[in-house]
């Protein structure tokens, strides 16, 4: 797969990746795995710009502000939103994926979400491992997603949206 750039006239050929610091130990391990994969799959790692913020929540301004810059095909988020005993985790997460889906619908730029809700998290050792596994893999599934998406939008961009993407049987 080649980086949209190298053969649209695309005008956005960056990648943004916007993490929560939330749970850092554990978010980093999407970030690390998604640039490896997201290079795999013909991207430089210098056309990634890496953005860290607070929390989960305030990531849907960061994109959508990303995003009207218009120098980004595409911006990833990632953040771990955990229930610590109250009821805000449900709200926190739920605004956050909205928001995002709206940013990316009214600016028309690709968003994914690697921002997860666990059930159930607690702070010991096991749990921790688990996520730090689990966001290794969310990562390398969210930099296949934002490559191939990235790669049909500036084929769409170009005026190649005809191309046939699925051959149904």
């Amino acid at each position: 797969m080649q980086h949209p750039s190298s053969n649209t006239s695309s005008a956005r050929n960056r990648i943004a990746f916007i993490q929560a610091s939330w749970h850092k130990e554990i978010v980093d391990q999407c970030r690390i795995s998604f640039t490896a994969e997201i290079v795999k799959l013909g991207f430089a790692e210098s056309s990634i710009d890496f953005f860290e913020l607070p929390g989960a929540f305030e990531i849907p301004l960061h994109a959508k502000l990303l995003a009207k810059t218009g120098k980004y095909a595409g911006i990833v988020a990632a953040g771990l939103v955990v229930d610590g005993g109250i009821y805000r985790h449900d709200f926190v997460a739920q605004a956050v994926i909205t928001s995002l889906m709206n940013v990316q619908l009214e600016t028309e730029v690709p968003v994914f979400s690697a921002v997860l809700t666990p059930h159930h998290f607690h702070s010991h050792g096991e749990h921790q491992q688990f996520f730090q596994e689990h966001f290794v893999v969310k990562g390398q599934e969210v930099a296949r997603a934002c490559a191939d998406t990235v790669l049909k939008v500036a084929r769409i961009e170009a005026g190649q949206g005809n191309v046939a993407v699925l051959n149904a049987a």
